[in-house]
């Protein structure tokens, strides 16, 4: 007797049966799926059930997945490039190719790293040693953020948020060497045997630098005490997300009242901005309780809290036990069980420091015009997608649309990389230290930064480089941007079809100008200023459907006890939710009027959500994943798979999903925004 087919195997078949089959080379990795699990049960392990099964996460990897797969794929393509350059040993010191040469050679030179030792960090050692007052604190606070080491607290250069062609400087909290303010405020079992490893490793650190061993563990517990303390004074991340809540724009002055006990003249100074009118605040009750920590904290302490951060800083940089050192607590914060080999690393930091100069090079190999050409009608067909539901919304009126249409028009796109190209010509890097020119490359664009402060906000500068897999909103460009890195299989394949397409790379463009509208950047207008263009009505309305989005993520737990926070991950689940939607949307406008062919057995729908699903495939480390539950805006995979997915009526049908399956959510409970 032939077997039964399951009901949900019996409703898959009859949504697909109507469709002619069209053969094609695959695009979807078919063999990721589990087909024992009903799709209307848990789609994620439908679709990636096997890919889990059998993926292992590499030693040295404390997450691994689709981002990380095709990280690795673009790391390749920019240690060619490297590799290429370092052949190159004719080119001009100051030409790219010369820079990209003598970073990346000098970074790769273990054996010179190995005969310094600690050498590198001796002068900032030296000047943390004489230091005598508060406004010898100050400056050399300013020489330390100019390289990139984060004490005390943030200092910066942004658009203001409320005139947004103009660049303003900013400054908040900061000075902390765990990853959040909670790891400090917590007084959980982990949270607290987290912070004893933090203060063994300060001290191994320490000792490492020459402090004898027991002053090491003595000076680690000040430095947690110093760093505790800042953490009380901060905002939450939770608090963070609300943008009103973190401007505070102020006269110079005004700050000086604030903390009068830190020598601001000394640090604008430092920080070549001795004339500086007025700034963003982001947290003035944190510069309030700073100063109270300067008249409380011995001059002696601050110097310790600041030889350390110096030395935490450098350490991956420096010989192999103070690499071995940073790496030890990162396993501890991570799971991760081994270091990345120095190639990678080396390539990772020339990323960093020379990303425009390396992502020249990378654009020439990895995306070609023609994919640009796809990638912007991909964008167009995706806005015109978002108007057809702004539209189409029953629960936003007239006025309130009016707007979110215009800011819709005004939105900025950019795709793979700048039109005009960073100009590094200013940068000297002399062959020797690592940290030095490590250092070097740090200033220069600490300079570049501040430089901008009371000029015109650049428009054209992108955040990211080009070889990142990734891709950001600009609340204040009001912009979307999508590097090269990420235009990629399995994000982006112009061989492939639409559905493979507009599930994959199409929902990232939805998710990021999701981003324009979610519970943060809907408080920015067309121009990208903060700035309130909801009536009353409309503005508790679409409260009310954000309310029910964080009670369903806070419902979902994901290691151990702990749970999604749904207002931390607020913002992404928005943004996830209305950007699936309108890239459904966007395929039904490229699909009408064609055939609609079944590819490898599916229908295009079925196509477009088995490629979501794709792309958010991930496993954790179980310390990575309470890491990331703690500080991350995103939701873990899973969750980013399912949660938008059980409230779209067009997956059910789709995949012929029935009042009652996990997968679909009570008509009560169902929430869609845009």
């Amino acid at each position: 007797m032939p077997r039964r087919l399951p009901t949900f195997a019996l409703a898959f078949l009859l949504a697909t049966l109507a469709l002619p089959v069209h053969a094609q080379t695959p695009a979807l990795d078919l063999t990721a799926r589990d087909t024992t699990c009903s799709p209307c049960r848990d789609f994620f392990q439908y679709a990636n059930g096997a890919w889990v099964t059998r993926t292992q996460i590499p030693a040295a990897f404390a997450s691994f997945g689709s981002f990380q797969e095709l990280a690795e794929r673009n790391r390749m393509t920019l240690y060619e490039v490297l590799e290429d350059a370092k052949r190159e040993t004719s080119a001009p010191a100051g030409s790219t190719t010369g820079l990209l040469r003598t970073f990346y050679v000098g970074c790769m030179d273990s054996a010179q790293a190995e005969r310094e030792g600690m050498k590198p960090l001796e002068p900032a050692f030296a000047r943390i040693a004489a230091l005598k007052s508060t406004d010898g604190l100050a400056a050399e606070v300013a020489r330390l953020h100019q390289r990139g080491v984060g004490v005390l607290f943030a200092f910066g250069a942004v658009p203001d948020f409320k005139n947004s062609t103009q660049t303003i400087a900013s400054t908040g909290q900061g000075g902390l060497g765990l990853p959040d303010r909670d790891y400090y405020t917590k007084e959980d079992s982990a949270s607290v045997r987290l912070r004893t490893e933090y203060v063994e490793h300060i001290a191994r650190l320490l000792t490492l630098t020459g402090t004898p061993a027991a002053q090491a563990q003595a000076d680690a517990g000040r430095v947690l005490a110093i760093e505790t303390a800042l953490a009380r004074a901060s905002m939450t991340n939770v608090q963070r997300r609300d943008p009103n809540a973190i401007y505070h724009k102020m006269k110079t002055d005004e700050l000086r009242a604030l903390a009068p006990g830190f020598g601001w003249n000394a640090y604008l100074e430092g920080r070549e901005l001795a004339s500086l009118p007025e700034l963003n605040v982001a947290q003035p009750e944190f510069f309030k309780a700073l100063d109270v920590m300067l008249k409380d904290v011995p001059l002696a302490d601050w110097k310790v809290y600041l030889r350390w951060h110096a030395a935490e800083d450098a350490a991956p940089l420096l010989s192999r036990k103070f690499a071995d050192e940073d790496f030890a607590f990162q396993k501890v914060l991570t799971g991760t069980k081994e270091q990345l080999p120095r190639w990678k690393r080396c390539v990772a930091r020339t990323d960093q420091m020379l990303g425009e100069a390396l992502g020249q090079e990378y654009v020439k190999r990895a995306f070609p015009p023609a994919a640009k050409a796809r990638a912007l009608e991909l964008v167009k067909n995706l806005e015109t997608a978002v108007g057809d539901r702004i539209t189409a919304l029953d629960w936003m009126g007239d006025a309130t649309k009016t707007e979110a249409h215009k800011k819709l028009a005004a939105f900025g796109t950019k795709i793979g990389y700048p039109d005009r190209w960073r100009d590094y010509s200013a940068l000297k890097l002399a062959p020797g230290s690592f940290l030095a020119m490590n250092d070097a490359a740090t200033e220069f664009e600490s300079r570049r930064q501040l430089a901008r402060v009371g000029k015109p906000v650049d428009r054209g500068e992108w955040r990211m480089t080009p070889p990142t897999v990734n891709a950001y909103y600009s609340s204040s460009n009001n912009d979307i941007n999508f590097p090269a890195g990420i235009l990629q299989p399995p994000f982006f394949n112009p061989s492939a079809d639409d559905a493979v397409n507009y599930g994959g790379i199409g929902a990232v463009i939805g998710h990021e100008m999701g981003h324009g509208f979610d519970d943060r950047g809907r408080q920015f207008d067309a121009d990208g200023n903060l700035r309130d263009w909801w009536t009353a009505d409309d503005a508790k309305a679409y409260k009310s459907r954000s309310d029910r989005v964080v009670d369903q993520f806070n419902g979902y737990a994901e290691v151990d006890t702990m749970r999604v926070n749904g207002k931390l991950t607020l913002g992404e689940n928005i943004a996830d939710l209305g950007g699936l939607a309108v890239a459904y949307r966007a395929l039904q406008l490229s699909l009408a009027g064609k055939p609609r062919l079944l590819i490898d057995g599916y229908t295009p729908e079925q196509r477009f959500f088995l490629s979501w699903a794709r792309i958010w495939r991930t496993m954790h480390r179980p310390e990575e994943a309470r890491r990331r539950l703690a500080t991350d805006s995103h939701s873990p995979a899973r969750w980013r798979v399912n949660g938008p997915l059980s409230n779209l009526p067009e997956f059910a049908e789709a995949f012929g999903c029935k009042a009652g399956d996990p997968m679909v959510r009570s008509k009560e409970l169902q929430t869609r925004i845009w």
